[in-house]
């Protein structure tokens, strides 16, 4: 990929991941999407924020799981990409 990314293809990108590698710390999530850290969180706390994310606790770590809201928020991204 060339070029920066929208905020759009950073948020499809993490989305994808997460649904790709089920539920995920940061540092999983981050690398998967190509980003530091720091900038992750800050999409991380958006998605969650707005429903696409939710954050939960396994083994007493903090995993992102993708919402039925964020599957259709990531198809419709998907759909709007190939037109």
């Amino acid at each position: 990929m060339s070029g920066r990314r929208t905020k759009y293809e950073i948020y499809s990108d993490i989305l994808e991941t997460v649904l790709r590698r089920g539920p995920s710390p940061i540092t999983r999530i981050a690398y998967g999407a190509g980003l530091p850290v720091d900038r992750a969180r800050k999409a991380l706390q958006f998605l969650v924020a707005h429903g696409l994310l939710r954050e939960d606790t396994i083994s007493g770590m903090k995993v992102y799981v993708l919402t039925k809201r964020g599957g259709e928020f990531l198809e419709a991204l998907k759909i709007v990409k190939n037109t």
